[in-house]
């Protein structure tokens, strides 16, 4: 078993991981501001609880969880209202520190409009490469309901995959 992890190298990591959380936080609070205050708020959520993470698996994964966590509680605490769709000036903007392969537009068009949930798991699995029981485990969710995130957000893509010109 490794050593604890430090406080001081958990606020280290955590530097390194804002552009993905962020862009994690993004498939949950649909906008810029909201998701920049729910990873602000995972971060200090990790820092209060470093001393629980013992150094194994992957801290992304740790702390995707503290955010989803955190979200959950802050939307029971909430009124319900109606689920914006995600801007996809927001969306670009989160993930500015990557280099697109393709078109970006299209990527953002096509995230913004994949119905609420999917995204998470889809960011998570084909663009941040994590297993499907990591995926299930950050969202507090079944592996069979990741499995099912992921189909609709295929089907999705079939569904549009004629209103794009370029084939990628």
């Amino acid at each position: 078993m490794r050593q604890p992890v430090t406080t001081i190298d958990i606020r280290r990591d955590l530097v390194g991981l804002l552009p993905r959380l962020r862009r994690f936080a993004m498939t949950l609070a649909g906008d810029a501001a909201s998701a920049d205050e729910l990873a602000q708020a995972a971060c200090e959520r990790a820092i209060a609880k470093s001393n629980q993470w013992n150094g194994e698996g992957r801290l992304e994964s740790w702390v995707y969880t503290l955010a989803r966590q955190q979200w959950s509680d802050d939307h029971r605490r909430r009124k319900p209202h109606a689920v914006s769709k995600t801007n996809i000036t927001d969306i670009r903007e989160a993930s500015r520190d990557r280099a697109p392969l393709v078109d970006p537009d299209v990527i953002h068009r096509v995230v913004s409009e994949m119905p609420e949930g999917t995204s998470s798991a889809f960011l998570l699995v084909i663009v941040e490469g994590h297993s499907y029981q990591q995926t299930a485990d950050i969202m507090g969710v079944t592996i069979n309901i990741v499995v099912s995130q992921l189909a609709a957000a295929r089907l999705h893509f079939a569904s549009i995959a004629d209103n794009y010109s370029h084939r990628y």
